[in-house]
């Protein structure tokens, strides 16, 4: 069968295909590919810069505009043409190694500078590189700008609802009220905190050859300071410069950064559930839209899907993105392969955050607040007000507050009428009793609503 949206093995090649497209040029094999050209063409640039080595001789102008051009203008047919030669080679590197002798000898570079593509490098000298490039341009392109946009929508909700006062549920039970918005606001800056973590998380290279040790390079140049020369090439890339490694570049940053990847998924599968559980006690609606279906029987529904496929994808990532960070900084004395096929899922397990983080998104943009409903459970449990009168009862030296405010109200329901005539009979200053008599379930919200309010602010003021 030909591959298509339906007979693609893996959902995210499939039905979602459509959805992630944008991803294909960066995190598939092409865009490896295209990587580790770009690394294997900027090494041999870097080589023909140096004095120290004679046998390869700066690039003219018409040299290094080929370059450009093969690296601007590399596509699927290169791409190609690389897979074809690993078909011979059984070794994906060394058929990027080829690849690129074949066109720049069809580019009119000198032939007997050839042998320096990929000189004194090994395997991982490339794919290290290739793969810290990728995952910047991950962050940069696609993670931090969807990111940024959940957290500014939360900021617009948080400052549209930060007075739309709810009943809290601790473990699932009625209490304190707070609001809608300073409820949303903790979401903003728990994402807000995760967000900067991903951005700081530094993605390291080396170009270092096979034990980690330039013993390739001193055997042919000993009078190369090839230490200078790798941690400059590898800052010129806009990578960080890891001096000690074995053949393989560890991955610890890379551990951090899918790490830094999951922390926001946690935060955002708990903010689904939260949601969707709004969702089913009416505090939200959700907009309808004509020609859609909730179920296959039911005509009524309107189902949280995309809070519920939000929290599936996410899941899914968080699964490859917990293997990713705890296997890939462990390999075997200098080096095992196990790192190679678990880095080729990398597009996956973002792909699969991507996925999570657009539904999300899409539900947040259906939702319509429903304040009767807000409201009315407010009203249902003037309960709630227990902790507020028996806190300024102890105030005042009333003898045990709390327990006289818990025979009164611990597992029943009481009217307003109830704990108003309570409150009245109080032996407190009559300014206080007449306060506490008028406050209701909808005013005993702190300064929820100031804290939502200033949401927005407080994330600029830490950028």
């Amino acid at each position: 069968m030909d591959l298509s949206e339906l007979t693609a093995i893996s959902p995210l090649d499939g039905r979602y295909g459509p959805k992630l497209a944008r991803l294909r040029s960066c995190v598939s094999e092409f865009g490896l590919i295209r990587y580790r050209v770009r690394v294997e063409l900027r090494w041999l640039q870097c080589l023909a810069k140096l004095d120290t080595i004679p046998e390869l001789p700066a690039f003219d102008a018409r040299a290094n505009s080929a370059m450009e051009s093969l690296l601007g203008d590399f596509g699927e047919t290169d791409a190609r043409r690389v897979k074809a030669i690993e078909s011979t080679t059984n070794h994906d590197v060394k058929a990027v190694e080829y690849l690129l002798k074949e066109r720049l000898v069809s580019a009119g570079v000198p032939p007997d500078t050839l042998e320096f593509v990929h000189f004194a490098c090994t395997s991982e000298d490339i794919n290290n590189l290739s793969y810290a490039l990728m995952l910047r341009d991950m962050r940069a392109d696609e993670l931090l700008p969807r990111l940024d946009a959940i957290i500014g929508t939360l900021c617009d909700m948080a400052e549209t609802w930060a007075s739309v006062a709810m009943l809290a549920r601790t473990h699932g039970q009625p209490a304190s009220p707070t609001t809608m918005g300073k409820e949303i606001a903790n979401v903003a800056w728990r994402l807000h905190r995760q967000r900067r973590q991903l951005a700081q998380v530094g993605l390291a290279g080396k170009m270092n050859g096979a034990v980690g040790n330039y013993n390739a390079h001193l055997a042919a140049y000993p009078d190369v300071d090839w230490e200078a020369v790798a941690q400059a090439f590898v800052e010129s890339l806009g990578l960080e410069w890891n001096p000690y490694t074995t053949q393989i570049e560890p991955h610890d940053c890379l551990a951090e950064y899918f790490s830094a990847v999951q922390r926001i998924n946690t935060i955002l599968i708990d903010f689904a559930r939260d949601v969707w559980s709004y969702i089913s006690i009416g505090y939200f609606r959700q907009k309808t839209k004509a020609g859609e279906v909730g179920s296959s029987t039911m005509p009524h529904k309107v189902n949280p899907i995309d809070f519920e496929n939000a929290e599936g994808n996410l899941g899914m990532a968080n699964a490859m993105l917990e293997h990713l960070a705890g296997k890939l900084p462990v390999s075997r004395w200098q080096r095992d392969l196990t790192d190679s096929t678990v880095l080729r899922n990398v597009g996956s397990a973002l792909a699969y955050s991507l996925l999570g983080w657009d539904s999300l998104q899409r539900g947040l943009g259906k939702l319509e607040l429903a304040p009767a409903q807000l409201a009315s459970d407010l009203d249902a449990n003037q309960e709630v007000l227990a902790e507020a009168i028996q806190t300024v009862m102890r105030r005042y030296g009333v003898p045990e507050p709390y327990e006289k405010l818990k025979a009164l109200t611990r597992g029943q329901r009481i009217s307003a009428a109830q704990l108003r005539d309570f409150v009245l009979a109080l032996e407190i200053p009559v300014e206080e009793r007449e306060r506490l008599a008028a406050m209701t379930p909808g005013t005993y919200t702190g300064n929820a609503s100031a804290q939502a309010r200033k949401i927005r602010a407080r994330i600029a003021a830490v950028e």
